[in-house]
């Protein structure tokens, strides 16, 4: 089956402080991105459509789903390593924000407060189980995170960096999933529906 992984589009900061959990939904720029992945997968049959049930996974794989027709399955293995946390900084404000995080990031590696195995062992086990229900010539849609699909790339590319690609917001990344238990990458990020957006 084919696995099209795809990074939320640009959502909003969130700085509460206050003990909730941060959830921002998508800026209008986000929205603009979100937009343009029913023309980045026009050529793709699309059988199935995930989100992690974080609200700017959810409001990416929007458009997507009215124009197809679908209903997202939401999987809560697929939210992003910062879904506990009270505030959200995009990561393009990262380096100013938080420069440690940044630096750590940078060098392939998730933040410290982050329990690396348990998050790829859980982002396995979700991405997985959607392999597991789409067999033969399927095409499963996942809109997630880009520390979601890092792990699971680096688990299937057997790398010692948790984050070994920089992606961009509403990047896609194409995995063949061959029954055998072969995982294949054959794109990752590709941009060029947003490249004017980014």
């Amino acid at each position: 089956m084919q696995l099209i992984l795809v990074r939320h589009a640009l959502p909003e900061r969130v700085a509460h402080g206050d003990g909730t959990h941060a959830d921002p939904g998508l800026t209008p720029a986000g929205r603009a991105q979100a937009a343009r992945l029913v023309d980045a997968l026009a050529g793709d049959p699309v059988d199935a459509l995930y989100t992690s049930t974080m609200r700017r996974a959810v409001e990416t794989a929007a458009p997507l789903a009215a124009e197809r027709g679908l209903t997202p399955a939401t999987r809560s293995g697929l939210r992003e390593y910062d879904a506990e946390r009270s505030e959200y900084v995009p990561i393009a404000e990262m380096a100013r924000a938080d420069p440690a995080t940044w630096e750590r990031m940078r060098a392939g590696h998730l933040p410290e407060h982050v329990d690396t195995g348990a998050f790829v062992a859980r982002v396995q086990a979700a991405v997985e189980e959607i392999v597991g229900a789409h067999p033969g010539r399927s095409t499963a849609v996942v809109v997630a995170h880009a520390g979601v699909v890092n792990a699971y790339l680096a688990a299937i590319l057997g790398t010692d960096r948790t984050l070994p690609f920089p992606l961009d917001y509403t990047g896609t990344t194409r995995v063949v999933c061959a029954r055998d238990g072969m995982r294949k990458a054959r794109t990752v990020n590709e941009i060029s529906h947003v490249a004017d957006l980014l």
